[in-house]
């Protein structure tokens, strides 16, 4: 199949290019290489990526890169014109929750602009299915745990948060007026080689290699469903194939091939557990410095994978001590 995947020079975009390129497909790959964290990490994904693709090369498969901001209208009307995908996966989006409070008209211009061109895309050569990502911050502050997509999420706390809750909204629009099958996944806070430097789990491996103090917030009484990189893109790849049919709900008539589903490790990790396995995986103890939440925060989440182990038959299960201990390896190597 042809597959164009949005972000792939980002975290997740990055293995599920490689993933898709080991099956044998034909993969273009669009990323607009912004500056919200370091760039060269981008372009090192990259580089891989070429790599990996010419070993890949004698078995048909096939792998171009095209620097485009999804935001750009005529850039990606033009990309759709040109190729007929026979799948979408949508991963570029601006990330982070705590950024969203500083910058928020980059997340309006990726997140809910893009969204569209991207959906517009999708429409125009009536793309045989749309996977998007969605996060596990739509869930806000909801008390009912785990979190199920059958839950009611109308209460955002982050904007970062609304948009990813508008593209869902968006995508059942698009399923519904035209026929164009979507899948949304919320991913449950994703970590490992080649991840993201915003994220803690990064942050607290350099300071703590370094001898640094780290920032504890919620004076580490949070738990987060920790998700290794590699059960995400097995579920992102399950997913593609299972193409969503017609269907309403118990809570509206209307007929829209589209869905949700959670992608968690289905077991929340205390933060205390997380840094305890980056100390394991270091030698080195932590330096802790005890701080309130932050806003936009939330103090749990908690994932119901029931529809994904249904549907696709397939639940991620890497434990934290194990995606840690592979995430220190990698980083140690990558900054040597």
């Amino acid at each position: 199949m042809k597959i164009l995947v949005t972000g792939s020079a980002g975290f997740i975009g990055f293995y599920t290019v490689q993933a898709l390129l080991k099956q044998g497909h034909q993969v273009i790959g669009i990323d607009n290489l912004n500056d919200y964290y370091d760039v060269a990490l981008k372009k090192a994904r990259l580089s891989e990526l070429e790599r990996f693709a010419q070993d890949c090369a004698e078995s048909g498969q096939s792998y171009q890169f095209i620097e485009m901001d999804i935001a750009d209208r005529k850039a990606m009307s033009e990309l759709f014109a040109k190729h007929d995908f026979d799948r979408v996966i949508h991963l570029a989006a601006q990330a982070g929750v705590r950024y969203s409070l500083e910058n928020p008209h980059a997340y309006v211009d990726s997140n809910l602009v893009g969204f569209v061109n991207v959906l517009e895309g999708c429409r125009q050569q009536q793309t045989p299915h749309l996977v998007y990502a969605s996060s596990s911050s739509v869930y806000g502050m909801n008390s009912k745990i785990p979190f199920s997509t059958d839950d009611r999420v109308d209460f955002p706390i982050s904007l970062y948060a609304a948009t990813k809750k508008s593209n869902e909204l968006m995508a059942h629009t698009y399923s519904h007026l035209y026929n164009i099958p979507t899948t949304g996944l919320r991913f449950f806070t994703v970590y490992g080689p080649w991840g993201r430097p915003d994220m803690a789990y990064f942050s607290f491996t350099r300071k703590i290699l370094a001898g640094e103090t780290i920032d504890v917030f919620n004076h580490g009484q949070m738990e987060r469903d920790f998700t290794y990189i590699d059960d995400i893109v097995e579920g992102v790849v399950r997913v593609m194939d299972h193409v969503p049919h017609p269907q309403s709900s118990e809570f509206t008539h209307a007929q829209a091939p589209y869905k949700i589903y959670n992608i968690g490790n289905n077991q929340p990790i205390s933060l205390e557990r997380f840094i305890n396995a980056i100390e394991q995986a270091t030698g080195k103890q932590a330096v802790r410095n005890n701080l309130p939440m932050q806003p936009g925060d939330v103090p749990r989440t908690y994932a119901d994978v029931s529809d994904l182990m249904v549907d696709v038959g397939f639940k991620p299960a890497t434990e934290i001590e194990t995606g840690i201990s592979k995430f220190v390896d990698w980083y140690r190597q990558y900054n040597q």
